[in-house]
């Protein structure tokens, strides 16, 4: 895969996980505005539960990731990965970060 491509299936997954947040989450908070019942209704049952704890173990390594490669590599604006890791989510977050990563290097 090719740079071109390799930005482009970034962006679309990035994307598509944003505009899926937006149509399943957004009604339903608009429903009922609660911060803190949405964060508690991702545990509602083992299997609910076990997907949150692995994204927010994946927010975790991405910050290492981000924090480190500001170090080791002077890679600038690595936080805008880590607040989109926290709303939309870890995959946008990851998603930008990816594009940030590839832009400073090339």
């Amino acid at each position: 895969m090719n740079k071109v491509w390799f930005c482009r299936s970034v962006a679309f997954f990035g994307l598509l996980f944003v505009f899926l947040f937006c149509v399943v989450v957004i009604p339903a908070f608009i429903q009922s505005p609660d911060v803190i019942a949405a964060f508690a209704a991702g545990f509602v049952n083992p299997f609910a539960a076990g997907y949150s704890i692995d994204t927010m173990v994946c927010w975790c390594l991405l910050a290492v990731r981000v924090l480190y490669e500001a170090k080791q590599k002077g890679i600038k604006h690595g936080w805008l990965a880590l607040v989109l890791g926290v709303v939309p989510g870890v995959a946008a977050g990851l998603a930008i970060y990816l594009l940030i990563r590839e832009r400073s290097q090339a």
